[in-house]
Parts: C-alpha cells; structure tokens; sequence
C-alpha cells in the first residue's frame, strides 16, 4: 500500500495541522480506499482562521477594485499553467473522468474567475442627487466582510471557485470548508493562490459537519455562504439567525424535464441522457426528472432504456466513460434505496444496481410508471436515475412540475415558441431551459426557489450577494 498523502488546512498563508492533531481519512470512491488523511479541525483551528481572516479584511476591503481584478486575473492564469495538477488531484478526489474533468471544468472555472475579476471594477451605484433640500445622497456598495463557506462534494474545485471569486473580488476576505470526503482539490487551490493573494485573505479549514456548524456559529462572519442539502442549509440558516448573519444558500434540486409531443424525441433523449448521468447523476440541476407527453410516451421510454444501456461508468482513465463513481459508501447506500423502495406500479427499464464490486459505481437507471406522489417523484435521488411520467396536457405537466418542494433548475422541449413562453412563465424554477438542458455561463444567475434556497451563484447578482449597501447623506451647507 502506497504512503497515504497528508492534507492541511491553510490558515493565514501558511500549511497546518489541526491543532489537536486530529484526522480524518479521505476515500478514493473508485476504489473504496483510504488515500490519504485530512485535518478534522475543530474550535481552536477556526478561532485561528476567522482570526486570519478578520485581520486581513481592513487592507483588502481598501484596496482598489483593479488591484483585485489584476490578483484574480493571476489566479486565473494559474489555474490553467497547473490544469493537469488540479485535474489529476479532482479525479483522485471525486473518482470523475480525467478527460471530462479536463474539458468539462477547468475551461467555466477560469472563466469564472475571470469573470468577477472583471466584476470587481463594475459594481456601481446610483448616482448622486438631492432628494431632500439641501442635502446630497450618494449610496456606497461595501464588501460584507469576512464570509465562512462551505462547499460541497458533487465539484469540490468548482465550487470553490463559485465560492471564493466574488467574495473576494468585492473585497471580503473567505474561511472555505471542503467536504470532508473531497478537501484535497480546495486544498491545492490554497496552494496555487496562496502566493498571489495577500495572507490570511483566503483560508481553508478542513473538517466534517461539525467543523462547519463552528464556523456559522462563530462570531467574526459578517455573511455564512453554503452549497449542499436542504437539511444542512436549515441548520446553517438557523444558527445564522442567532447573530443575524447575512446567509447565502444554494441547496437541493429535483429538476422537471418536461417533454412534448412534437418535440425531436432522439436529439432529446440523447441531451437529457447527457445531463441526467452527467457525474453521475451528482447534480442539483440534474435532468433525472422526465414528464413527457402521453402519446410519445412508449417511444421515448425505449429510447432513452436503450441509450442508458449503451452509457458507460468506469475508470478515471477510461475515456469511453461518461462518469464516475458515485461520492461515497452513504451515497450509494442512498441511491439503492431508493431503487430497494420503488412501488410495485414501477417499472425498472434500465439499469437499476450497483456495478463491480470496487468503489461505488452504480449503473445509469431509468424507471417509469410513476406517480407524482411517489418517494423517488417528490425526493432528491442524487445518482444516475431518471424517472419518467406520463402527462396528458400542459396544465397537468406544470402541475407536476412545480409538485415538489424544490425549486432550482427546468427544462421545456418543444418545437411551438408560444408554449416554451408559457412554460418559463408558470414553472417555478430559478432557471427554465428550452430545447437544452444543464448549460451554465459566468455572466447568468444561477440559484432557485422554495427548499432550494435563496441567492444567487454566478453573474453580477451572485456578485453583489457579497456586498451592502450603505447611504451617505450631505449637506450642502458645509
């Protein structure tokens, strides 16, 4: 067995160990072993990087947005010179294919990162004026301070991308948490900017649920930013509300995939295919919930059993694989329940088991014959299975739709431009796709509704999330 890799926190701009040495191990999904161990911080480690951070936020809330824009552009371009480092150490991390990590994820996380480098000299503010005689109003957009965050395991590299960007681009200073079953792409990320950004402005503290719960609750974060379930972002905005901090949350999803009879049945089974399986399924904004139209039903059906059984999972390696292993033992537990628990009215078309016994590769699933108040409907599976009703009219289809207590992402497909209008209309989605279904761009929202939680990640209003306003008034008279 080869020497497990140790992995540190990065408090204040330097590498350490929990500062009462305790571990945690990190698993490899696609093998089920032990690659390396984990600081499992606790009180003091936090305590030490709010400290950093707190410290650090006064000269960097002052400097100019051009000094951060010319910081992020650097980052930037690190990422890239040191793309096959981050790609190598994420497919490690998540057991995801190299080439579609290379491909699929470095290219929109510089992006991004360029993208609020650019924000960052573009936040501005109503102009100034007399709203009251002989006196000027002028408003001031501020960074909120230090912001704890907590990102999740589905795209450890990439969300802490979506994390640490704005923030810092409007000048806060950010304590970031990996997952503590993916910490060493965040912790490399520490590594790669930790030269170009000045100390204590960005931290990484490495430990489970109880490391984040410390971090919301301490006292120095002004605003307490999470991507992860609906269970968590309660708990996150409850202890929020204790000291009334500004809270950021983008949780569940359960997208609907509503698909109409004069749709192109064959390009749309194969895109939603695509974006159903894509990682595995590990995707809040995943199409895993198809309602198609009654009399394109049996045929889409067997299109889309026969393309889930010609989809591939395997090997970071094998380049012939459209995804990897699901996260971890818990995940896949979660996902075989759910197929262990189906009704007896469903129908298991494709797939629907575990496969190999090595690691936690599950196959691409579809099921149908499903009611809307069934588990596998109204609950969040998080693995490669997509479900299919059957719907008669455009009225039942939202319905249906807009039946479940999420809220992120849609699709609509059809041919007829007046129906895709009503559709994005009357779905209560944060994001209605047409014709397509998963594509993201830095300069687009992206955040949902209800249970799915509020803020948004990306573009200019995922930007001034990170800020506040703050009204100066003159007078005239001197």
């Amino acid at each position: 067995m080869s020497e497990l890799r140790t992995l540190r926190n990065h408090i204040n701009g330097e590498f350490r160990d929990a500062a009462d040495g305790r571990t945690t191990d990190v698993v490899n999904p696609a093998t089920g072993e032990v690659y390396a161990t984990a600081p499992l911080s606790a009180a003091a480690d936090v305590d030490a990087a709010m400290a950093a951070a707190a410290a650090a936020f006064p000269a960097w809330r002052d400097t100019t947005p051009s000094e951060r824009q010319k910081a992020l552009l650097k980052i930037a371009d690190a990422f890239e010179a040191r793309a096959d480092e981050l790609v190598a150490v994420e497919s490690e991390n998540t057991g995801k294919p190299i080439g579609l990590t290379a491909s699929e994820e470095i290219p929109p996380m510089v992006d991004q990162i360029r993208f609020f480098a650019g924000a960052a000299r573009l936040l501005e503010g109503r102009s100034a004026g007399e709203y009251m005689e002989g006196m000027t109003s002028i408003v001031r957009r501020e960074p909120v301070g230090v912001c704890a965050q907590v990102a999740p395991w589905n795209y450890p590299m990439m969300m802490a991308v979506w994390k640490f960007a704005p923030a810092i681009a409007a000048g806060n200073t950010v304590v970031l948490k990996p997952s503590d079953t993916t910490p060493a792409s965040t912790v490399l990320i520490a590594e790669i900017i930790g030269g170009i950004l000045p100390e204590g402005v960005f931290n990484v503290v490495c430990g489970d649920r109880e490391t984040g719960r410390l971090m919301v609750e301490h006292p120095t974060p002004a605003m307490a930013s999470i991507t992860g379930s609906v269970r968590a972002g309660i708990q996150v905005a409850g202890s929020a509300a204790k000291d009334v901090k500004r809270v950021h949350l983008e949780l569940g999803g359960k997208a609907p995939v509503v698909v109409f009879q004069d749709t192109d049945i064959a390009k749309a089974v194969e895109d939603i295919a695509v974006a159903g399986y894509f990682n595995a399924g590990q995707d809040c904004t995943a199409a895993t919930r198809v309602l198609v139209h009654e009399s394109i039903h049996d045929e889409f059906v067997a299109q889309l059993a026969k393309t889930a059984a010609d989809t591939k999972t395997g090997a970071a390696d094998d380049e012939d694989v459209l995804y990897g292993p699901l996260n971890n033992a818990n995940q896949l537990a979660q996902v075989t329940g759910f197929i262990e628990r189906l009704p007896a009215h469903a129908k298991v078309e494709a797939g629907g088991h575990r496969v190999g016994e090595k690691g936690y590769f599950y196959a691409p699933t579809v099921v149908s014959g499903l009611k809307q108040d069934d588990e596998i409907i109204q609950n969040e599976v998080f693995g490669p299975v997509i479900t299919v009703q059957s719907f008669s009219d455009e009225d039942q289809a939202v319905e249906w739709a807009n039946g479940v207590e999420y809220a992120l992402a849609s699709s609509v497909w059809t041919k007829d431009h007046a129906r895709a209008m009503r559709m994005s209309k009357r779905l209560d989605f944060g994001c209605v796709w047409i014709n397509t279904h998963i594509p993201l761009v830095a300069e687009m929202p992206h955040g949902g509704f209800k249970k799915s939680g509020y803020g948004k990640d990306l573009s200019a209003y995922g930007f001034e999330d990170y800020t506040r306003i703050k009204h100066v008034m003159t007078s005239l008279d001197g």
